[in-house]
């Protein structure tokens, strides 16, 4: 193996149009009967995978990025547990409880860990001690982003602010045009070459990590509708990075990939899901609101191939793993798709709650975790 629901609703910044949200979704989807799942044919697994471990933590009910380092794999949980696995046995690097209530993490470089709890703090932990903590003036829901001895940070107002990894101290902010309706889920962060990439809206803008002025900026997407709702445009992790580009998707409008090192946009293609994509240096894949998986061109946005074997089973973002293409459903199951037809490969089982987490790979173990606090490791046989 190698490296590399509808569930969001969009919450708003201003209390009253969160109302105004709430009521109106539930008009638009309260009458309609919920599409039944697909129902999961029997496997013989071409791709053999065993469990050779599995952890717990709390509960997890937040935006959750796994972040490997190495062998070792960061976590979260609601309660504030923040955990270092080893990888390969699953065992405690460290383990530490900030005892507030985390919205978004974990971001990592491999030295430095950093979350965002519910009370809008940054803290920045380090062999399992607390470095530092700073208040922020929006919440967040992407991982913060580790990296040149900084900690970078996406927030829902559109605001990006950067911080010293050590000491906490703010080296600069950026703030762009707010709009009334955001997605409680995880952004677009990244760095390619010396540039920082951050998914604002629905483009996807160059930083110059150092003082955070726009170098560049390349529309993925753009409003449209008559109201709130049908104008909410963002990017949505995860992202698709080979060398200099950078594929992602805008939350059910569309997918596209960027040069980064020349911010120009290379192309983009309609696509109608809600988590992002993964992919190698020839294919990308998604999943698709109704759940069908697809693959398209790397090059050119074009369609390979489609899967409805996993309709309505609630999946989230892949993960390329070798000649598989690994998906998590909202029963716990972890299915393995050919990346060459969709083909179902094998399905691995956790806990029975929903895989909350795009799958991750640290070294040679695969690495899920579920709604209900499991975590799980799987290795080939």
């Amino acid at each position: 193996m190698n490296k590399q629901s509808f569930r969001s609703l969009a919450q708003a910044i201003r209390p009253p149009i969160a109302i105004i949200t709430i009521a109106l979704l539930a008009g638009c989807f309260g009458g309609l009967k919920k599409p039944q799942p697909a129902e999961l044919q029997p496997v013989t697994p071409l791709v053999s995978a065993r469990q050779s471990w599995n952890s717990r933590m709390g509960a997890v009910n937040f935006p959750l990025d796994v972040s490997v380092s190495g062998q070792g794999a960061a976590i979260a949980s609601d309660d504030g547990t923040v955990v270092l696995l080893d990888a390969q046995t699953g065992r405690d690097i460290w383990r530490v409880a900030l005892k507030a209530p985390i919205s978004a993490g974990v971001g990592s470089d491999g030295k430095v860990l950093a979350v965002v709890t519910k009370a809008n703090e940054v803290v920045a932990l380090q062999d399992g001690r607390e470095l530092w903590r700073q208040k922020l003036n929006a919440q967040v829901f992407t991982a913060p982003f580790v990296a040149g001895e900084r900690v970078f940070v996406l927030a829902a107002d559109r605001s990006v602010n950067a911080f010293d990894g050590q000491t906490g101290r703010k080296l600069w902010g950026q703030q762009r045009s707010n709009e009334p309706l955001i997605l409680r889920q995880s952004g677009v962060m990244l760095a390619v070459g010396n540039t920082l990439v951050v998914g604002l809206s629905g483009r996807l803008v160059g930083l110059d990590p150092s003082n955070g002025n726009i170098q560049w900026e390349a529309p993925i997407a753009t409003s449209r509708g008559i109201n709130d709702i049908e104008r909410l445009v963002d990017l949505v992790g995860r992202f698709s990075r080979v060398g200099d580009t950078v594929c992602v998707r805008a939350f059910q409008t569309g997918i596209g990939c960027v040069n980064a090192a020349r911010g120009s946009l290379l192309w983009t293609k309609p696509a109608n899901g809600v988590q992002g994509i993964h992919g190698d240096n020839s294919l990308l894949f998604g999943t698709e609101v109704d759940g069908t998986v697809i693959a398209w061109k790397r090059a050119d946005g074009e369609r390979v191939w489609s899967s409805e074997k996993l309709r309505y089973r609630g999946l989230s973002a892949p993960l390329v793993a070798g000649r598989s293409v690994v998906i998590g459903d909202d029963t716990g199951f972890v299915h393995l798709l050919s990346r060459e037809d969709g083909s179902l490969l094998n399905r691995l089982t956790t806990d029975g709650s929903a895989i909350v987490a795009a799958p991750v790979l640290a070294g040679n173990t695969l690495i899920a975790v579920t709604r209900n606090g499991g975590i799980y490791g799987f290795q080939p046989e």
